[in-house]
């Protein structure tokens, strides 16, 4: 019962944007820059959905890069590579391949340097250099392509000025479909990209997650650091500010879920010794990484092994994986499998499932639509009356697109909805996930009969308050549309035990649904 709920018959919102595209390059057959922004926008439909990873310079955007492929391919020094826009595809091989800002492409060289991804540009100047594109066959990059840029708000302003041209491409389809966005703590200037982020992709909220990364600073570092993110992060994502431009934020320990996504054999036999060494000598060891890394330390621990796992773990993670092996984890996928799920990293890539990859075709479909409706503004054409009443179709007839906007909506300061039933309207419209228990608030295991049940009960409180004549009208067109999402689920749950259509079940209650 987890498949996405969608209209069992006709064509899907995507496929009705490609349509409408192919007729637009007909229309504007005699005008070469709209074609080249129509078929540039047509070809995106059928691309991998584009996440890109922003935020501030030494934010974590290459670690946790890293974290979510489960490889360390994203460089996170400060060379020159990480002052460029690097786009990190699945591919069957292993392959580098620099754009020029001039329109022209050479390959790199794929080089390895104790198990991480070496990138260099040759000969080439950063100025010189649009973007490269490094293929990998890896498959954390299988539902997505993922996007690092460069640090906003930098000392460098040809660096900042990369990223934004990349995520707000003007006339001209942006180069992210969603925002992966990080921060230590919001600052103005955060706002102020993330609303360039929201309109530069179709205008929605949904379109963008933030992280508090390092979220292990937050606590001083200690283990229970991570509870302290996540109580700052809940209280963050409440700000009015910064809900109107974010779908959620959460905390990740980008250093240790990398770790723990590529602990070695010998990482696990290092812990194992601090945690069996002296409780107290190994405490005083990590009060500080300079202590941790002296020559001459209590424990039989080389200062090589030492330096490696701080490097890879961070303090943090070092101090996290000696507690769970004292507290009984007792081998070394036990270990990592326990320091991904405690660094945040788990909820991060549910949500990124949730609110962008479930979605990636209809998000696509957004920007499409912005993209053309502009294009109709900007350059009107005679013979585009068809293709204005093509996009009013799709977004009339789109309980889709509908659905992101309400969403969206949702979460700006004046939402249609008080707080009290913001939340059930939130996990109705696909926020938790889109499959029908998920909408309903109900775990995987839930059967036929307390879906029917649940989905029946919902109905019902939205007929309620789309009748309420109290309301006020936002909140009564936002409730409408959350009875034709209730009626949809009922719909697709199909006939009851006995054999009995939910719609006469429907009309038995006296919950039938309007005009049937």
């Amino acid at each position: 019962m987890s498949a996405t709920v969608r209209p069992a018959a006709g064509r899907t919102l995507p496929d009705d944007v490609r349509h409408l595209l192919d007729d637009a390059l007909e229309v504007y057959a005699d005008d070469p820059a709209a074609v080249s922004r129509l078929r540039a926008s047509r070809e995106r439909l059928d691309e991998p959905l584009r996440v890109a990873l922003a935020g501030r310079v030494k934010a974590g955007k290459s670690t946790l890069l890293n974290a979510l492929v489960g490889e360390r391919i994203a460089p996170t020094d400060a060379g020159e590579c990480t002052r460029v826009v690097t786009w990190y595809r699945r591919g069957p091989v292993p392959r580098v391949v620099l754009h020029g800002v001039d329109g022209a492409h050479r390959p790199l060289p794929v080089r390895r340097v104790r198990g991480e991804l070496r990138l260099e540009l040759a000969d080439a100047a950063v100025d010189q250099v649009e973007r490269l594109v490094v293929d990998w066959p890896a498959a954390g990059l299988g539902t997505a392509t993922l996007i690092d840029t460069p640090g906003i708000s930098s000392l460098s302003v040809e660096n900042s000025a990369r990223t934004e041209a990349f995520i707000d491409a003007g006339d001209q389809v942006s180069g992210a479909d969603a925002v992966l966005f990080l921060t230590r703590q919001f600052q103005p200037a955060d706002l102020s990209f993330l609303a360039a982020v929201q309109q530069a992709c179709g205008g929605l909220a949904t379109t963008t997650l933030s992280v508090l990364s390092r979220a292990d600073d937050a606590g001083g570092g200690q283990v229970d650091a991570l509870i302290a993110a996540g109580q700052l992060a809940r209280r963050t994502a409440e700000q009015p500010a910064v809900r109107a431009l974010s779908a959620n934020v959460l905390p990740v320990a980008g250093l240790m879920a990398l770790g723990g996504r590529t602990l070695r054999h010998g990482d696990f036999v290092a812990f194992r010794a601090l945690a069996r060494a002296d409780r107290s000598d190994v405490e005083t060891m990590l009060l500080t990484a300079d202590r941790f890394r002296r020559p001459e330390v209590p424990v039989d621990l080389s200062a090589e092994v030492r330096v490696g796992l701080v490097e890879r773990f961070g303090l943090f993670g070092i101090r996290m994986a000696v507690a769970l092996l004292r507290t009984g984890v007792g081998d070394a996928p036990t270990l990592a499998d326990q320091l991904v799920a405690r660094s945040g990293l788990g909820e991060l890539q549910r949500l990124l499932a949730v609110q962008f990859t479930e979605r990636g075709d209809q998000l696509k479909a957004a920007t499409a639509m912005r993209l053309l409706e502009r294009l109709l503004r900007e350059r009107p054409v005679s013979g585009d009356g068809e293709l204005w009443a093509g996009l009013e179709q799709a977004r009339t007839a789109s309980l889709d697109l509908m659905e992101l906007d309400l969403l969206a909506r949702t979460r700006s300061s004046d939402g249609p909805f008080p707080p009290d039933v913001r939340e059930d309207a939130e996990r109705l419209l696909g926020a938790h996930g889109s499959g029908v228990a998920a909408r309903l608030g109900l775990g995987p295991e839930a059967g036929p009969a307390e879906l029917r049940a649940a989905a029946a009960a919902s109905l019902a409180r939205w007929q309620a308050h789309a009748a309420d004549p109290l309301a006020r009208r936002a909140t009564v067109d936002a409730a409408e549309l959350l009875v034709q999402e209730a009626e949809t689920l009922l719909l697709g749950l199909g006939a009851d035990d006995d054999g009995e259509q939910v719609d006469a079940a429907e009309s038995a209650a006296g919950l039938a649904r309007p005009g049937a």
